[in-house]
């Protein structure tokens, strides 16, 4: 049972989402600490959400259509303002002016934090997909959080990965152009991403 939920988080966290194209498109824009920033903000998200579920929020989720669509457009709307940020490019993007101090730091943690707190496949895994992995009788607290934690350390390590990829990629793509080329690639696809969840977590009509 836990290596079939391992390889189902990690197929889930290798698939193109919010975090993929955010974190990428950070990292290209501001640097290596901007990415690792926003990185511990999406871990400490995930943990939240993972949290929450594990204490009922989950199942409150499920049971309330209004509640449910009301985190939907959300987190749509939400993804929508990050394709918009990563579209129009910043006026500052060296890592020193941005990412370098603690100011810089904490916005884009915050960022990492509020993509996954409004994160429309985060809710999903936690509401729709984790509770499959309890057990069937006497799943406990300590069950939700276990699971919770491998969750949220795999897709901390694809996090990492994406970041740093992304900054060595970034001295290829550092002439203005053609970074704000791959910006705008990014931002199109957050955008897709933003629809194709909105439709996907649609609640059966009737």
């Amino acid at each position: 049972m836990l290596t079939s939920y391992l390889a189902t988080v990690l197929l889930i966290e290798l698939t193109p989402g919010p975090n993929m194209a955010y974190l990428a498109a950070l990292t290209l824009g501001h640097g290596r600490r901007a990415g690792l920033a926003a990185v511990a903000g999406v871990a400490l998200g995930l943990a939240l959400i993972g949290l929450a579920a594990a204490m009922g929020f989950a199942a409150l989720v499920a049971a309330s259509p209004m509640l449910w669509n009301a985190l939907r457009w959300a987190g749509t709307a939400y993804l929508f303002y990050l394709a918009w940020e990563t579209w129009r490019d910043e006026k500052e993007t060296s890592p020193a002016g941005i990412a370098g101090g603690p100011s810089g730091k904490h916005r884009f943690f915050l960022r990492g934090l509020m993509t996954n707190v409004l994160n429309p496949k985060a809710a999903l895994f936690y509401v729709a997909i984790l509770p499959r992995f309890l057990p069937e009788q006497n799943a406990s607290l300590h069950d939700g959080l276990l699971l919770t934690g491998i969750s949220v350390a795999v897709a901390t390590a694809v996090h990492l990965a994406i970041v740093l990829l992304a900054a060595t990629l970034h001295p290829l793509l550092s002439q203005p152009e053609r970074l704000r080329g791959t910006r705008r690639v990014l931002a199109i696809s957050l955008a897709g991403i933003a629809l194709w969840f909105l439709r996907s977590s649609a609640l059966p009509s009737g």
